[in-house]
């Protein structure tokens, strides 16, 4: 019978605590994530064209998105402080679906992951895509948020199907 796993965010008592990392060694450690913001084709235009009031919808998009990796645990409640080696935040224009696509990765040498700073870095940049746009476009939809690819520490690589 496979072993029940357990979560790692509460104590026996059922109080939440940060995990304790200190007796984890510190390896490369790396994370993937990606979303997607659709819109209306004419949204995407103005994007694409630089023709949205409020400025460079993909530029602000970017350092929002390296921003928020960065300020991961002021938001998260349980997620570790870390000191980032490297965040990239992508941003593609999808003509065929209306879309922007985000992906970002995040690396460090350190003893836990950076799945949650990568998701981070997605989330806002995807929201502030949605808000540099929200006076022409109402209607667009955050969608496909998720964990692509961590790799490091003990618990090895994992890659979504």
């Amino acid at each position: 019978m496979p072993k029940k796993k357990k979560l790692t965010h509460f104590d026996d008592q059922g109080n939440a605590v940060m995990v304790d990392v200190s007796g984890k060694a510190a390896t490369q450690r790396e994370a993937v994530a990606t979303g997607s913001v659709l819109m209306q084709a004419a949204t995407l235009k103005l994007i694409k064209s630089r023709k949205v009031k409020k400025g460079d919808v993909l530029a602000v998009a970017q350092l929002a998105g390296i921003m928020a990796a960065k300020r991961a645990p002021d938001i998260i409640p349980l997620c570790h402080p870390l000191n980032l080696t490297s965040v990239k935040v992508d941003l593609v224009c999808d003509s065929k679906k209306n879309a922007v696509h985000i992906t970002a990765t995040c690396k460090i040498t350190g003893k836990t992951g950076v799945e949650m700073e990568a998701l981070a870095a997605v989330s806002a940049a995807a929201l502030t895509v949605y808000d540099m746009c929200k006076a022409v476009d109402r209607g667009m939809t955050l969608t496909g948020i998720r964990l692509l690819k961590k790799s490091g520490g003990k618990s090895g690589t994992f890659t979504a199907k």
